[in-house]
């Protein structure tokens, strides 16, 4: 079993190449023929998919091993324990087989391993911080890798000059600048597998990683232009090939972004269409990020890029369109696919160290190599660092200027391209693999055990593990629009200006194209909230004793003011009202936290001060899209709001009025529904008015009849777009009304004015 290999992790086969004994044809003359066999044993039909699989069942009961102690995985992160059970496996295997024969292949690790890697980092990637930070990580990403390439692989070739280097080490120029390029880039599947245990805090890790994927662009180039170069020889190089080079540079760069951000096109337009075909909805994203990742690899491009645009550009449209279950499901096999790939390549990464006929040994180049890829990468940080600062807002200081210099980690990026090498152009391709298999441990093991204690001991700021409040959003979303408008009025097109523009495009074309409508009328981010703040409160509610009420009726008990609401509960409320069922959802619980107690209170208050649109118009807080009708609308129904709380607090304390708990009686008739209500409101002793969250009395509904309801439905629908009728009368009358009967009030409807106020 352990001498088989696993092609799809471009592993020979067992036995491969040697050479099949004849068999014997059934049927052939003097044997008989074979009889009906009940039970036969097929293993070379089932060898390499069954390989695959126990190969990722042991990482992933290597992972639970590893997991059981909180200890160990406090102090070691995973990756330095799945490459040092690499090295155990691969140690097994060369001691049974007498050879090794499992490598990490560059062709399965690109088409394979790292697509799911990149695309949970670019899907799940934060792009507002991304985004805020984009100049610094762009500066490090470009200017660093350049500056590391370039000062790496001159210093090596200098070292050699110096004879500090072996002679044997048959390396140019150019064959250094090529070692260069491929060792200095910073890999993102290190970074995302040790980050992601030290949790520092999001600006230093969104700049470190963002870096990490965005200088493939950078690492593509500089790998294939060296390596042509050293193919055609220094001597026949030109001054056009050197313009080519920079050339390609924005080719690779921004081809592969272009790529990238079409398939994310394609893919939120596809979804748009999913409604009624949810179960291939996953599969399409999976399907069409893969091939933005193939497109690119197939055209020469920033493969890393193309996948990384994808995903942070289609992820709005997409969560948007698609249903519930199927973000859950596109959330948890993304994670699980990124998961696997990464064990897979760092227990692999243990097991090529092992095979020696691959490598030679130089101290000096190995050393000189750990030593400059340090010394540059720190000097390069502090240098690009001093220029950022001088443009950023918050700038970066010495302590995260460390832990980003001693965070460039190396990885299997690294290792796969040392090994696509032609020994043939580099006669240094031995020593070269020994030096980067060297570098990636130094980098993932030394550097990975001692970046958490180091974090620790210079006391960096690390990251929150909760997300932002109610109140810290609207604030935020409030400085944006601030910020916005004061560069707007200076004439100064800056960040939060071009943001803004923006966000008014996406708004205007861009939404409602790649969304659906219904999709593209809830987006509006405050009444997303307030959404999701009721459906938390239900479920609140149902938790705490809640019961589903029948259809013959429901009781709404008394509620308490806005001002007393705090130290009321849900729990004491259904006590106190008996068998009746609170559906106040704005009612604050007993809350758990501070932050918990903040958002409710940010719930109250959008519920008693926001404008609630009618039905048919769209609510918007964007500056953008308030044309003159809706804001003369909104100002007319406001002013309703205010009139209307303002004469029922004028009744209750000037004229002592308490509501009453008898039952309103039923609707006869639809014509007479307008007028009903306000006859049958002044007999109960109460003014009309609308039944929301901010009621204070107790009333009993009665469902009326099907026929009924269908009868009134269009006069409803009528009702709601009229706004918000009330009436006011006389003193006289209302002190009086307590005497009077129902009859008398309506055989004299002459002595009771009313006015109307209405939109």
């Amino acid at each position: 079993m352990l001498r088989a290999a696993l092609p799809l992790l471009g592993l020979p086969l067992a036995g491969a190449g040697a050479t099949e004994e004849p068999t014997q044809e059934p049927g052939s003359p003097g044997e008989p023929p074979p009889g009906l066999a009940l039970f036969r044993w097929q293993w070379h039909e089932v060898e390499a998919p069954y390989l695959v699989a126990l190969w990722i069942l042991v990482a992933s009961l290597a992972k639970i091993v590893f997991h059981l102690s909180r200890k160990v995985t406090s102090l070691v992160p995973e990756s330095c324990l799945l490459i040092l059970l690499g090295l155990a496996l691969g140690g097994i295997v060369l001691a049974v087989a007498k050879k090794a024969e499992y490598q990490l292949e560059p062709g399965t690790f690109f088409l394979f391993l790292l697509p799911p890697i990149v695309l949970d980092s670019g899907y799940f990637m934060p792009s507002r911080l991304f985004f805020d930070n984009l100049g610094a990580i762009l500066t490090y990403a470009v200017v660093g890798t350049l500056w590391n390439a370039f000062t790496t692989g001159a210093a090596l070739w200098g070292l050699q000059q110096a004879g500090l280097v072996a002679p044997r080490v048959q390396a140019g120029l150019l064959d250094f600048l090529l070692f260069g390029s491929l060792i200095s880039a910073v890999d993102p599947v290190a970074v995302l597998a040790v980050f992601e245990e030290v949790h520092v805090n999001e600006t230093l890790f969104i700049i470190v990683f963002g870096e990490s994927l965005l200088n493939d662009a950078v690492t593509v180039v500089l790998y294939k232009v060296c390596n042509s170069f050293v193919e055609m020889g220094s001597a026949n190089v030109r001054a056009t090939d050197y313009l080519k080079g920079v050339a390609s540079l924005f080719v690779v760069s921004l081809g592969g972004a272009a790529v990238g951000l079409v398939f994310a096109f394609l893919l939120a337009l596809t979804t748009r269409f999913t409604k009624r075909v949810r179960i291939i909805e996953p599969l399409l994203v999976f399907l069409l990020a893969y091939a933005a990742y193939l497109t690119a690899e197939m055209a020469s491009l920033s493969a890393i890029l193309a996948v990384t645009m994808c995903g942070l550009g289609c992820k709005k449209y997409v969560e948007a369109n698609i249903s519930h279950k199927s973000r859950t499901a596109v959330k948890y096999t993304m994670k699980t696919l990124a998961s696997c790939a990464e064990t897979v390549i760092f227990m692999l990464l243990g097991i090529s160290a092992v095979d020696s006929s691959k490598w030679a040994w130089d101290s000096g180049l190995v050393l000189g190599t750990l030593f400059f890829i340090l010394f540059f990468r720190a000097l390069g940080v502090v240098l690009q660092t001093w220029v950022l600062n001088q443009f950023r807002l918050v700038p970066l200081d010495k302590i995260d200027q460390v832990v980003m210099s001693y965070g460039g980690l190396r990885g299997a990026v690294a290792f796969a391209l040392v090994i696509l090498l032609d020994r043939t152009k580099v006669p240094a391709k031995d020593y070269f693999v020994a030096t980067t298999i060297v570098v990636v441990f130094f980098t993932v093991i030394v550097q990975g055990l001692t970046i958490k204690p180091l974090v620790k001991w210079l006391k960096v700021k690390r990251s929150e593990h909760h997300k932002p409040t109610l109140n810290q959003e609207l604030h935020e979303h409030t400085f944006d629009h601030i910020l916005a408008a004061v560069e707007d009025v200076v004439g100064h097109h800056g960040y939060h200006y071009w943001r803004d523009r923006w966000e008014q495009f996406d708004k205007k074309y861009l939404s409602q194209l790649l969304m659906r409508r219904s999709a593209y009328r809830i987006r509006d981010q405050i009444w997303d909230v307030y959404y999701r703040l009721n459906i938390r409160d239900a479920i609140s509610f149902v938790d705490q004793g809640g019961h589903v009420l029948s259809s013959t009726g429901l009781t709404l008990p008394s509620m308490p003011s806005r001002n007393s609401v705090a130290e009321t509960s849900v729990t004491n409320l259904l006590r106190e009202s008996g068998s009746g069922a609170c559906l106040d959802l704005q009612v604050i619980d007993t809350v758990r936290s501070g932050r918990d107690r903040e958002d409710a209170v940010m719930h109250h208050l959008l519920c008693g001060g926001l404008y609630k649109p009618r039905r048919r118009y769209k609510a918007s807080c964007s500056r953008h899209f308030i044309s003159e009708d809706a804001q003369e609308r909104q100002d007319k129904e406001v002013f309703q709001q205010n009139m209307k709380r303002r004469l029922e607090s004028f009744k209750s304390t000037k004229h002592n009025i308490c509501f009453t708990k008898s039952k309103p009686r039923p609707r006869k008739a639809s014509r007479k529904k307008k007028d009903g209500v306000a006859n049958t409101e002044a007999t109960n002793g109460k003014p009309p008015r609308d039944l929301g969250f901010h009621d204070t009395a107790a009333v009993i509904l009665t469902v009326e009849s099907e026929e009924e309801e269908d009868s009134d439905s269009s006069e409803t629908e009528k009702e709601d777009d009229e706004g918000i009728i009330f009436v006011a009368r006389a003193t006289s009358e209302v002190l009086q009304e307590g005497k009077v009967s129902v009859g008398c009030s309506n055989k004299n409807p002459d002595k009771d004015p009313h006015m109307k106020f209405g939109g």
